[in-house]
């Protein structure tokens, strides 16, 4: 595996707060969205600095996922929270096997196709179900041939032939046109 060039990984956000005891709702961007509460501690971003908290109780509750903060035992300093990004040391991730990829790698990447036109960068990367796509910008620059926004279907060796994160460059098998 590439090594991360952030030094946090954004898991998610704790968006508000949840009864009068101290708990918090949470989005997640993990795949199962519960996988959030594996990665302990969180550091939280409060006032544009971070911070580090322990996840005293995490779970699913219907529709939503909540949690308790240590420390955080009533509404009012749960709302301390409301707002703040979740995120992860880089150190914290499980290693990989090798060809698969942290979407936080693939994000930045130019993307050329095989026929050598630069199509822009990966703005960032959303699942549809059949598969995920990346979803590449183009830019006002040498790395795209327009400011068009494509959907590339994340499909390897098909359409995704070859990543290359020290070059900073996805190659794929894919029409400008589309």
């Amino acid at each position: 595996m590439a090594s991360l060039s952030k030094p946090r990984i954004l898991l998610g956000r704790i968006t508000t707060t949840y009864g009068v005891q101290g708990w918090v709702k949470v989005h997640s961007g993990t795949d199962p969205v519960e996988n959030i509460f594996n990665y302990k501690p969180w550091q939280v971003c409060l006032a544009g600095q971070w911070d580090t908290v322990e996840i005293k109780y995490g779970k699913r509750h219907g529709k939503v996922l909540i949690a308790q903060l240590d420390g955080c035992q009533d509404r009012d300093k749960a709302s301390h929270y409301c707002g703040a990004d979740i995120a992860i040391k880089q150190s914290q991730l499980p290693p990989l096997e090798s060809g698969d990829y942290y979407w936080e790698q693939l994000t930045g990447l130019v993307v050329e196709t095989t026929t050598g036109i630069k199509l822009g960068q990966v703005d960032h990367l959303m699942s549809t179900g059949a598969n995920d796509v990346l979803v590449v910008q183009g830019q006002n620059d040498s790395n795209s041939i327009d400011l068009k926004q494509r959907l590339i279907p994340w499909i390897p060796e098909r359409v995704i032939i070859r990543i290359d994160t020290m070059a900073g460059i996805i190659l794929v098998d894919w029409d400008p046109g589309f």
